[in-house]
């Protein structure tokens, strides 16, 4: 059997990637606050099935249990491969340095940053104690790589996270394991419609992003997901960033 452990499934591109695991005959488990009934729907329709674990990501101790009840589901003798794909993130808060609240810039970072690492330490165990090789795919960003006003935060623990991707696949060589991170690219999804609802004062390239929705310049989840499942398909550098504006 072969399992895909997805954070953010309830919609964007963790529904899409869900969806194309499923169709593939993979088992997804899906961590986020809220469940997905497109998804569970499916599971009688499609070889694959897909099953909800409620979680929120802001709170460490439930991040935890969920990733107990994961490591019951997924890693044992009858298991294959496991693939785990953080891709739960938030864009806020979108604001100038000197114009943050604290309390949102620490629950970014617990979303984009700390629980992807923490899960991966939670699961790695796991992996050795059963046997069982993983497939790991960070959702990145192109903002980490470099500076966008109001973007001080997000550029931040995205980049963090690259870097997190790279120490861990140096760790991980030898292992068997799979390690790499993915930039999607600018998608149709509720993200950028936060970032469209951005003041100029905050964000100065606002109007940039309301022009590239006006003229249909996103691409949808589905197309962005597609791109990733062949990626997967591929050979790959382990610990190396995959831009998506690269691989079409």
């Amino acid at each position: 059997m072969k399992y895909a452990i997805i954070t953010g499934t309830s919609r964007g591109l963790g529904e899409a990637v869900a969806e194309k695991f499923m169709k593939q005959g993979i088992h997804v488990l899906g961590i986020s606050r809220s469940g997905n009934e497109k998804l569970s729907s499916l599971k009688d329709e499609q070889t694959g099935s897909f099953e909800h674990i409620p979680a929120d990501l802001n709170d460490t101790a439930d991040l935890q249990r969920a990733a107990a009840v994961v490591k019951e589901k997924a890693f044992h003798a009858q298991t294959e491969f496991v693939y785990i794909v953080n891709n739960a993130g938030v864009v806020e808060p979108i604001e100038t340095a000197g114009n943050l609240d604290a309390e949102a810039v620490q629950k970014h970072m617990q979303i984009n940053l700390t629980a992807p690492i923490l899960l991966i330490n939670e699961l790695l165990p796991a992996a050795s104690e059963t046997g069982v090789k993983l497939g790991i795919v960070m959702i990145t960003s192109g903002a980490a790589e470099k500076s966008i006003h109001g973007w001080s935060v997000y550029s931040s623990s995205k980049a963090a996270l690259n870097r997190f991707t790279e120490t861990l696949a140096l760790e991980q060589e030898g292992s068997g394991h799979t390690i790499l991170a993915f930039s999607p690219g600018v998608m149709d999804t509720d993200m950028q419609q936060d970032i469209r609802s951005s003041s100029e004062s905050a964000f100065a390239d606002v109007d940039k992003f309301k022009k590239m929705k006006e003229e249909n310049a996103l691409r949808s989840p589905q197309e962005v997901a597609d791109v990733l499942m062949n990626l997967l398909q591929q050979d790959v550098t382990n610990g190396q960033v995959y831009r998506l504006y690269d691989l079409v």
